[in-house]
């Protein structure tokens, strides 16, 4: 334990000597340990993952859903008829901000196939306290993200949750499932119909072996 303090403090001071240009030091030291946390939370990704086993639709449409992007524009999910999506909370904060950069990868991955949308929140531990022009910015500078990010907003139960997000975590709209996000970086993936299909849990990265076949899967 000893030996693991060390190496965990000599890894830190080296973090803050070396702070990346456009973070601060708490990212800079989140996304060097990015590694490690998910090394270490990596068993309860599994359990909490959700799947729609009985395939049931939603009582309500995801192609009528519309949202503003991080922009200010309006944006339609009518637009994204045929393809898979994968919706994330997000945080600029969060020891699970390293996923920027595995959520990069899994879009330039699937190009043709999949649209990865960020949802940046400040539910979780006030973890995102930017405004969208900031955020926009860090996500870029910092993790090279291209794919969209919507306006900043409220994705958990509570007065003004996020229309997209009120669907997903309600089984009465989306037909089965009622999980709200536990964390940052939660994801849910709808397939080329509309459907619901997988809830994964922060515990997850994008890369994993579970997400890519939930990709896949015809």
């Amino acid at each position: 334990m000893i030996k693991i303090a060390i190496a965990i403090g000599i890894l830190v001071s080296v973090t803050i000597l070396m702070k990346k240009q456009g973070m601060s030091y708490r990212q800079s030291i989140l996304k060097t340990m990015y590694p490690a946390i998910m090394w270490s939370s990596k068993g309860a990704g599994k359990k909490q993952t959700q799947v729609n086993t009985e395939n049931k639709i939603p009582n309500v449409s995801f192609y009528s859903l519309s949202t503003k992007d991080i922009n200010g524009k309006e944006f339609n999910f009518a637009a994204l008829k045929g393809k898979k999506v994968l919706i994330v909370n997000t945080a600029s904060d969060c020891g699970f901000t390293g996923q920027y950069e595995a959520l990069e990868k899994l879009q330039e991955k699937y190009a043709e196939s999949l649209v990865v949308i960020g949802f940046p929140a400040n539910d979780f531990k006030e973890q995102e306290t930017k405004d969208n022009e900031s955020i926009a910015a860090f996500c870029k500078k910092n993790y090279g993200v291209s794919f969209p990010l919507m306006a900043k907003s409220i994705v958990i139960k509570k007065d003004q949750q996020n229309e997209v997000f009120k669907w997903l975590s309600d089984k009465s709209i989306n037909g089965w499932n009622h999980q709200e996000p536990a964390w940052n970086f939660c994801k849910y993936l709808i397939n080329e119909q509309g459907t619901l299909s997988h809830y994964f849990p922060m515990t997850v990265d994008p890369m994993d072996a579970l997400v890519l076949e939930a990709i896949e899967k015809k």
